[in-house]
């Protein structure tokens, strides 16, 4: 009878070292699964900045050619302006 005592204890130490291990793997994994998301909303913070600074970008650059055109525009307004004083001044 002692030979069979023994193997359970021995079983029951595996069985103990095996859950503890399995313990250990799942801590690990939960670790590893937390720092994954945390990376994820990170990355996607930094995505969405990204296109929001594209976005901005964008609309700089709009605005520019806007105010390009305004500049040509008065600029087209003065030359009519100067030309039509000129005018007048030889009359």
């Amino acid at each position: 009878g002692e030979g069979r005592g023994r193997g359970k204890m021995a079983a029951g130490g595996a069985a103990d070292a095996q859950a503890r291990f399995g313990h250990s793997v799942k801590g690990l994994l939960t670790e590893k699964v937390t720092s994954c998301g945390t990376d994820v909303i990170a990355l996607t913070k930094q995505v969405l900045k990204g296109s929001r600074s594209a976005e901005l970008l964008g609309q700089a650059a709009r605005n520019m050619v806007m105010q390009e055109d305004a500049i040509l525009h008065s600029e087209d307004s003065l030359r009519k302006m100067a030309i039509i004083t000129t005018h007048l001044q030889y009359q």
